[in-house]
């Protein structure tokens, strides 16, 4: 029995073969855009007032042929804010599907690509030279976390925290729809926001509180062996917290209340001699205590011992997440301007000269198992 070979007439047909064009046309064509994440010196999120439509909006647009996402951000920043800028890290990428709910439904939508690439911190000197197209575009604000997003359609929204998250731990979230692709990342778990917080434009003294000022708070900057710190998230109003609250009339001292704070609010056993004072923030009415006057609110620094399962914390009858970020991680989090991140290079310093804990490298922030974790 003879086998075919490659000449013989028996042999599989050859196929026709698909032209560039054709080939062209049978590719999946979409938009693609990009937008800027840009914030003030106090973590405010810049966003900008269409003329076209109600919502607002990250600075940035569609592209135009031949453009990347990097080319689209220099471009749109440039015609919608007048500001000359490179583009930073890619923060969030969000797959928009045709019929997706945002989208107007007698729009011929393809489908989109929309990028969210980082625009850094702007300065006084930044704002002050924003000039807007007002063909284009009404104004602009900065505004927390929580504000920016209830002033958007919800896929924009969606897209802008993930982006603000995504810059906060270091890292860059992938999104179909809006919603992650893959594991949710801690603090778009608990729906972490942020906010400028009330006090940071208090004196900050890092040394010895005067005997004549009360201290009815202590909150810790309390270190894990790799340098990171612990923040806490109440659910009933997901802020990043230091550990720690006020100075009860049972507390023998302010380091005894933070190391009852540490163990109620978030389960970290410290210990208690090895709590030390970094510094105080002068409240010069004491409103938030019944109005008792001047006086300190107190921050300490400890290394962690151990790390229990999560409880429920007594004085709130919530269980709050706990999270580990760098200082610097913390510092922007925590909502209190450059106060908090002279506070964050104090305390890890002090940690690394008293206790040798390392300075914490670049990392993404990660939660504690409610399980507990050991070193």
């Amino acid at each position: 029995m003879n086998t075919p070979t490659h000449g013989d007439a028996a042999a599989e047909p050859e196929q026709p073969k698909t032209s560039q064009e054709e080939y062209a046309r049978s590719r999946h064509a979409v938009w693609l855009g990009a937008a800027a994440l840009m914030t003030d010196e106090l973590g405010r999120v810049l966003l900008v007032k269409p003329t076209y439509r109600r919502q607002w909006l990250l600075p940035g647009g569609g592209a135009e042929p031949g453009e990347g996402p990097g080319q689209v951000f220099r471009r749109e920043v440039h015609e919608e804010l007048g500001l000359l800028r490179a583009p930073g890290e890619v923060l969030a990428v969000n797959w928009v599907a045709p019929g997706h709910p945002d989208v107007a439904a007698n729009l011929p939508f393809p489908g989109e690509v929309r990028y969210v690439l980082d625009g850094g911190t702007l300065t006084e000197q930044d704002i002050e030279a924003l000039r807007l197209p007002a063909d284009e575009l009404h104004g602009y604000e900065f505004l927390d976390s929580r504000a920016a997003a209830e002033r958007m359609i919800p896929v924009d929204a969606q897209l802008m925290l993930a982006a603000l998250r995504a810059r906060l731990s270091g890292t860059t979230a992938h999104l179909d729809g809006g919603r992650h692709v893959g594991t949710v990342p801690p603090l778009d778990r608990h729906e972490v926001h942020t906010r400028p917080r009330k006090g940071r434009d208090w004196p900050w003294h890092p040394d010895r509180v005067p005997d004549r000022l009360p201290v009815p708070q202590a909150w810790g900057w309390l270190f894990a062996p790799d340098g990171r710190v612990v923040l806490v998230i109440d659910p009933a109003d997901p802020l990043a917290m230091l550990p720690g609250g006020t100075v009860e009339a049972t507390d023998a001292s302010p380091e005894a209340a933070l190391v009852r704070e540490a163990v109620e609010e978030a389960q970290l056993t410290l210990a208690p001699g090895r709590v030390e004072r970094l510094g105080w923030v002068h409240d010069a009415t004491g409103d938030v205590y019944g109005g008792i006057g001047e006086c300190a609110r107190l921050r300490l620094a400890a290394p962690i011992t151990t790390v229990g399962p999560s409880t429920i914390d007594p004085a709130s009858g919530r269980r709050f997440a706990r999270l580990l970020a760098t200082p610097e991680q913390a510092a922007a989090l925590l909502g209190w301007g450059d106060q908090g991140y002279r506070q964050a290079a104090h305390s890890a310093r002090l940690a690394h000269e008293r206790w040798g804990i390392p300075l914490a490298a670049p990392s993404p922030i990660t939660e504690i198992p409610a399980e507990g974790i050991g070193w």
